[in-house]
């Protein structure tokens, strides 16, 4: 599939139009860290139930990825983002509307497969229409736009909720995914280009590939877990570890949050000068990621002591996890960018729903005998690194040999 780079004004304007779309989908995602604590009370959740319920986001994400790199390669981010977003619409004024759990958890699905097209759509649609200089900017401000949304989901949500509760809230946010919508079906421009059929390639094309196989455990265990704890495990540390009231807890988040979007915004501004001095992705995995786990391991070890501040730092330093999916889409040619995309988009969010369940069910296994929740979270959060550093040591291993992505 060839190249078609779009004008610089509509490249900016196709760009805010995905990105709205992709804000919502990140206020969605983490706005049950924020409603835990109501959700909690009012459908008496464990735990686990909890850890269940903000994963069946990914779970309904995960599940449409394969299926999304054909449909994404075939017809194009225009017609698939908008027709998947219209599912996502469903599924929020279903959880508005829930009166139990299984009807939280299935709304909640919904509204992961809905927005499962999300990020995938832009990134296919940049590998084509954005000059190859300008794939990991725009991926990471991208990502800033997802710190966006997740700073929505904390102090904002937190202070409207007297008012408004809970299910007025996602009935505005469905609002805005139908002006969304509109947005979309306006603006993103047709999937006009023809490819010769000889290269549609498959996904085993993507799975077999060497780097890809090496960041395989980094995208379900570093990658999975830091969504797990950002999007939901954050809140409940700071309540029920740190002493954070609902509402300190919430400005934790939201600061939490500030910090990620100036972050991503400076970290995809400089990032081609990066690239260009020599640093390779490779080499930014390889010498920055470390640094989030000295983070993670003084976490927990302070324990109670860690608030709002350790929290930020640790995601913070996470921030050299974002090369990775750009560079795997760069990996292939364009023919198979929806597929390699998807893979990896896979990977983390099946990574999420596994590691925000995991965490909970440690939590609840740990109080079972005896123990404080205190040192359930403590005791998931190991698991969380020991599982880290395990992938990150694949990763090196695999990756021996230097390699310029």
């Amino acid at each position: 599939m060839d190249n078609y780079i779009l004008p610089k004004k509509q490249a900016i304007i196709v760009f805010f139009v995905f990105a709205f779309g992709y804000f919502l989908s990140c206020l969605l995602r983490a706005i049950t860290a924020t409603l835990s604590p109501v959700l909690t009370l009012e459908f008496d959740l464990m735990a686990a139930d909890l850890g269940l319920l903000a994963g069946g986001y990914f779970l309904g994400f995960a599940s449409m990825q394969i299926p999304l790199g054909y449909l994404l390669d075939k017809f194009g981010p225009k017609k698939i983002v908008s027709s998947f977003t219209l599912i996502a619409l469903i599924g929020t004024v279903s959880f508005a509307l829930a009166q139990s759990f299984s009807g939280l958890l299935i709304s909640r699905i919904l509204i992961g497969v809905g927005v499962s097209a999300c990020l995938m759509a832009p990134l296919t649609g940049y590998r084509i229409w954005f000059a190859k200089n300008q794939q990991q900017r725009a991926h990471s401000w991208m990502l800033m736009i997802a710190s966006l949304g997740f700073l929505s989901s904390t102090l904002p949500v937190q202070l409207l909720l007297p008012t408004l509760g809970w299910r007025w809230i996602f009935g505005g946010v469905a609002t805005l995914i139908l002006f969304s919508i509109i947005l979309m079906l306006s603006f993103i421009p047709k999937w006009g280009h023809q490819k010769d059929r000889s290269l549609d390639g498959s996904f085993a094309d993507v799975w077999k590939n060497k780097f890809f196989i090496s960041v395989i455990p980094l995208g379900l265990f570093n990658y999975g877990g830091l969504m797990a704890i950002q999007t939901l495990w954050a809140g409940p540390w700071m309540i029920r570890v740190a002493g954070y009231s609902p509402l300190e807890s919430a400005t934790g988040l939201f600061w939490i949050n500030i910090t990620m979007l100036v972050s991503f915004f400076l970290w995809g501004y400089f990032l081609p000068r990066i690239i260009n001095l020599g640093f390779s992705a490779l080499k930014i995995i390889k010498f920055g990621l470390p640094l989030s786990f000295l983070v993670m391991l003084t976490i927990i070890l302070l324990g109670p002591k860690a608030g709002a501040f350790y929290i930020t730092l640790f995601i913070l330093t996470s921030i050299f996890l974002s090369v990775i999916q750009p560079a795997v889409g760069l990996t292939f040619q364009s023919h198979l960018a929806g597929k390699a995309l998807t893979s990896f988009n896979l990977l983390i969010f099946l990574g999420a729903f596994i590691m925000q369940w995991f965490i909970g069910l440690v939590i609840d296994l740990v109080k079972s005998f005896g123990y404080s929740e205190i040192i359930g979270f403590k005791t998931s959060f190991s698991a969380f690194l020991l599982l880290s550093l395990m992938s990150y040591i694949f990763f090196l291993i695999i990756n021996k040999k230097p390699q310029s992505i």
